[in-house]
């Protein structure tokens, strides 16, 4: 049985790597896990199934809350032959998505396979979303458009 003793920043490392997980694509989870290699047979517990869940907004960010609208999720539930339990919820329809972010999560909750996951999956995954973000950011930049007040002209 894999070890699956509980730290007390296990909430908020699974935070972590589930965020990171759920705004990957499909085929970079994929080609990383494939790095890994030892993949164990995994048989799903639960969908993957689509369903919308409501999206609520605050005002003016940090105001009263409203509901924004409905987005489309995709979650499913999977479990290892170890009898790991993975869960994954994705924006969007791609059962596959979450799936692959479902059995990456099981695994992650095995002590001893974590930290090679977390560097050969996780890492590079996130790295490869702060290059997106800085991308975004650079281009956006970019079109800023800043005024001159008088007041800022003063010496």
């Amino acid at each position: 049985m894999p070890d699956v003793s509980p730290t007390p920043d296990t909430n908020a490392a699974r935070k972590r790597w589930m965020a990171v997980l759920a705004r990957a694509d499909a085929d970079a989870i994929e080609a990383r896990l494939s790095d890994y290699g030892d993949i164990p047979v995994f048989t799903r517990l639960r969908g993957p199934e689509n369903g919308l869940v409501m999206a609520r907004g605050r005002t003016g960010g940090g105001g009263a809350p409203f509901n924004l609208g409905e987005i489309t999720v995709t979650r499913c539930t999977v479990r290892s032959a170890e009898g790991l339990v993975g869960h994954a919820y994705v924006t969007g329809r791609d059962g596959r998505h979450a799936e692959l972010a479902a059995r990456v999560d099981a695994l992650m909750q095995d002590a001893s396979r974590a930290a090679a996951l977390e560097r050969l999956v996780v890492a590079p995954l996130k790295a490869a979303e702060d290059t997106r973000r800085a991308t975004i950011a650079a281009k956006a930049e970019a079109t800023k458009v800043r005024f001159f007040a008088m007041r800022n002209m003063r010496t």
